[in-house]
């Protein structure tokens, strides 16, 4: 284990910016929505997919991180592959049309798929087990605060530099997370000698386990659908639906992810103390998610009265969802971390490439037989609710205890 603080700090942190980018990479779509769709005039069906094109490239990478991570650890492949990101938001930048986007978009995600995947299987052996639920909940306070600086300050600056500078200052940002992760990260060879790390073990023994099955689809739908609302679907809604200017949604947008920053921060601060009185991790997953479910339908229920202070309540109620990760680490032995993790993680990032194209093509559906937008989204929304509740009830039945 790394018992020095100042040491476990600098590691954090180092991948933390990793982490910060790619979730900055992530979500900016939802604030570009409207200089895209003009300039490439997209459908909400071409929206989603270029959205979702990271999330089917984070997702299709997943399994192969995780057996590279076992093998190799978190500082050589979280490295290379950024470098894989760097190409792509440069080919971003320049991309002339909406194949050019895509394809990029889609390599990009390729690019950061062990951003979060990476450390936490280095944390999974380098730090105490009680402190893990702490490190991973942080780490999304991380993705809170990409998400922040995806929002308002990219809009302040479009105007300023336009998108394609914005992606070029990303490749310089991708480039000094390489650098600094190469350099003060530890070595993986080292870190096994020490601890007599093994990396046998494989995916059979994940995929049949009767805990991870049960998460599968909470995975896919609900997790999954959460990062498709923060990324991407909150500002169209806020845009066609409640009528805001594309400044007020890149401010709502800001505002919800400031409140899932500091709701990731105390979220952090208070596991270890439930994990002290001995409260079980599943069961606050049981029993909180379904008020997440009652806020949404609530959203649905508002149309255009519900803005950003609603869209902000329903994801940070769904912030149980993150329990779901360590506990997915935390079944499995230390020499199975990167594959259980990126197995999970797979079902939660094609979750959310599905959630968000799925969402476009219903919107665009509705709107062809003749519904208005409003109704669209609505509809769209509601099906999305039914799916999610339906993982719910799943979950339950299989882990009655």
């Amino acid at each position: 284990m790394i018992n020095k603080v100042n040491k476990s700090i600098i590691i954090f942190a180092i991948f933390a910016f990793g982490f910060f980018i790619s979730n900055l990479l992530r979500s900016i779509t939802a604030t570009l929505t409207p200089v895209l769709t003009n300039e490439f005039n997209l459908t909400a069906g071409n929206l989603g997919l270029l959205a979702g094109g990271y999330f089917l490239g984070f997702s299709l990478m997943q399994i192969p991180a995780g057996l590279l991570l076992d093998k190799y650890g978190p500082k050589k492949v979280v490295a290379y592959l950024l470098l894989i990101a760097l190409v792509a938001t440069i080919s971003f930048a320049f991309a002339k049309n909406f194949t050019g986007l895509l394809i990029s978009r889609f390599f990009i995600g390729v690019g950061v798929s062990a951003c979060l995947m990476g450390p936490l299987t280095g944390y999974r052996l380098w730090f105490k087990e009680k402190y893990q639920q702490r490190a991973n909940s942080w780490m999304l306070m991380v993705a809170s605060f990409g998400f922040v600086t995806s929002t308002l300050p990219v809009q302040i600056l479009l105007p300023m530099i336009g998108w394609r500078s914005i992606f070029l200052l990303i490749v310089f940002l991708i480039l000094l997370s390489v650098i600094l992760i190469l350099l003060f990260t530890p070595n993986w060879e080292t870190e096994k000698k020490i601890e007599n790390y093994s990396i046998t073990g494989g995916l059979t023994e994940i995929w049949k386990n009767k805990f991870f099955i049960s998460l599968i689809p909470i995975a896919f739908f609900n997790y999954g659908g959460v990062q498709a609302m923060q990324t991407l679907w909150a500002g169209p809604w806020m845009l066609n639906v409640s009528g805001f200017s594309p400044l007020a949604s890149a401010i709502g947008l800001f505002w919800i992810n400031i409140t899932m920053l500091f709701g990731f921060l105390v979220w952090g601060y208070l596991l270890p103390k439930f994990s002290a009185y001995g409260i079980d991790s599943m069961k606050i997953v049981k029993i909180g998610l379904p008020f997440s479910y009652i806020i949404f339908f609530l959203i649905i229920i508002m149309g255009p009265k519900a803005g950003a202070s609603m869209f902000a309540l329903y994801i940070l109620s769904s912030i149980v969802l993150s329990l779901t990760q360590p506990a997915i680490a935390l079944n499995f032995p230390k020499q199975l971390a990167g594959k259980s993790l990126t197995s999970f993680n797979v079902f939660i990032h094609s979750g959310t490439f599905f959630v968000q194209w799925g969402i476009g093509l219903i919107i665009d559906y509705c709107k062809n037989i003749g519904f208005d937008t409003i109704l669209s989204y609505k509809i769209s929304f509601f099906v999305f609710l039914v799916i999610c509740i339906l993982s719910y009830l799943f979950f339950i039945f299989k882990n009655k205890n």
